[in-house]
This record gives C-alpha cells, sequence and structure tokens, in this order.
C-alpha cells in the first residue's frame, strides 16, 4: 500500500487567511480541492493537520481522509511529514502532496505511487522540464523520513540520493501550480 500524504498543516502565513479553507472559483475551498484529487489518484490516504484545526479535519475526513493531528506542525514542514509517515508505518511508501497545491490530477498522484510500486526510491514529477509536486518515497526511507525537521521537508533527502531519483514528465500544469497568497487566487479566477 502506498498512501497519499496531504500535508496539510502549514501556517499560511502569508495568506492573511485561512487559506485551505479559502473558496477557489467553483466554490469548493482550496485544500478539499488537493484532498479530493489525490484521494480519486490514491483512495488510502491520509491528511496531516495542525492541532485545532477541527473543521479543517472534518471536511477532509468527509473527503475520504484519515486525518492526523500534529502538535509540531509550527515547527515546519519536516515535522508534518514525520508525523504523517509514523501514522502510516504499515505503508510500502508514500506520495507528499501539498494542501495548497489543488490543481493537480488524479493520475499524476497514481503515476508516483505507480513509480514507487515498480521499484523506484525516490519519484519526482516535471512539467515542461520544471521540477514539481508530488513526491514519492519508498518505504525504505521510513527511518529518514521520521528523523525530518524543521520547513525544508525532505529536500535534503532528495538531494543526498540524486543518483536514485525516478523524474516523470507529466502534462500536468497543477504540478507546478500552489497558492500562497490571495493574489493566486484572484489569478487562478482571471
Amino acid at each position: 500500500m502506498i498512501p497519499g500524504l496531504l500535508l496539510a498543516a502549514g501556517a499560511g502565513s502569508r495568506f492573511g487567511a485561512n487559506k485551505l479553507l479559502y473558496p477557489l472559483v467553483d466554490g469548493r475551498a482550496i485544500g478539499i480541492s488537493a484532498a479530493r484529487c489525490l484521494v480519486q489518484g490514491l483512495p488510502r490516504s491520509l491528511a496531516v493537520v495542525r492541532t485545532g484545526e477541527k473543521e479543517l479535519a472534518r471536511q477532509l475526513q468527509e473527503e475520504g481522509l484519515v486525518v492526523v493531528f500534529c502538535r509540531e506542525a509550527a515547527q515546519g514542514l519536516g515535522h508534518s511529514i514525520a508525523c504523517g509517515v509514523a501514522a502510516s508505518a504499515d505503508a510500502a511508501g508514500w506520495v507528499m502532496a501539498l494542501a495548497d497545491m489543488p490543481y493537480i490530477r488524479s493520475a499524476t498522484f497514481a503515476a508516483v505511487a505507480g513509480a514507487i510500486e515498480r521499484g523506484a526510491a525516490i519519484a519526482v514529477v516535471e512539467f515542461n522540464g520544471q521540477r514539481g509536486h508530488p513526491v514519492g518515497f519508498a518505504a525504505e526511507f521510513r527511518a529518514e523520513l521520521l528523523q525530518l525537521r524543521g520547513d525544508t521537508g525532505a529536500r535534503g533527502l532528495i538531494t543526498r540520493n540524486a543518483k536514485r531519483v525516478v523524474r516523470i514528465s507529466v502534462d500536468d500544469p497543477g504540478v507546478v501550480r500552489d497558492i500562497d497568497t490571495l493574489a493566486d487566487v484572484h489569478a487562478a479566477r482571471r
């Protein structure tokens, strides 16, 4: 089993509001749109949220995700990844998805999981030569993922294992399109 880990525990401080519950043009919240696409590609997925984010957790559960609360989320993305990996100890690998990237196609998540299932140690996606998200990791990296701290996520792990990274070229512009500010939402509406 290779679950998706929806990393939804960030503060969204640059956004100026509760980013993951902010509606897109179709009225669906940013984080819920990301969750829906993830679950369509990887039905057995988890969401890592900040402790106390009850409304976000409720909506993510309604989308079919298992919600894991991360007490250390304020300390950075690395803590959120470690929390999600700890909550899925039986996984054969993980596909890391960011909750502020609602435009990734479900087939892209499935492609990353497929690469891990076929033996890739690490799988990354590229659109027009630009690297994006999601990123997949095989279970052999469990111990290292559990040790992640701070806000750099798993970037160092990917760099240290660069020769073992499988690149997947996708026709999915959503892999390089995130929402960091309210201006990003307005740009999407145009």
